[in-house]
């Protein structure tokens, strides 16, 4: 859970105080969507567990802000939108948990995926491609 709240947190620095390029806006919407994915599969195998969907809540709320302030390089302004739909389709699901809205959770997270791979298949038609997280150095 801490690994969630510190990489919100590294992302956030990263776009105050690197310049904006598509480089760091990329890798900040590679970690974005991988907490977003991570954090609804989470709550999906830990449904009825309200006190975990009132933290994971709050971590989409921080990443739906910091979504938000990016700086968006002209490669990827038609993308950024899908993004930011995302991210805030994650954050609605994860207070649809709150409340106890199973189906209401169920098509946001969904909702959430399908805006992502929008976002990557309009980021694909330009020839780019978010940086793979899962990969070692």
């Amino acid at each position: 859970m801490m690994r969630l709240v510190w990489l919100s947190l590294a992302v956030a620095a990263l776009t105050f105080v690197r310049p904006a390029h598509a480089g760091t806006y990329l890798s900040s919407a590679a970690l974005l969507l991988d907490e977003t994915r991570r954090t609804d599969e989470w709550m999906s195998w830990h449904y009825g567990d309200t006190n975990l969907a009132d933290v994971l809540h709050q971590l989409s709320e921080a990443r739906v802000k910091v979504g938000r302030k990016l700086l968006v390089p002209k490669e990827a302004d038609r993308a950024h939108p899908h993004l930011l739909l995302a991210l805030e389709a994650s954050e609605r699901a994860m207070a649809a948990a709150q409340e106890g809205e199973a189906k209401h959770f169920l098509k946001l997270v969904a909702q959430a995926l399908e805006e992502e791979r929008a976002f990557r298949a309009i980021l694909g038609q330009q020839n780019i491609t978010l940086p793979d997280l899962d990969r070692k150095k």
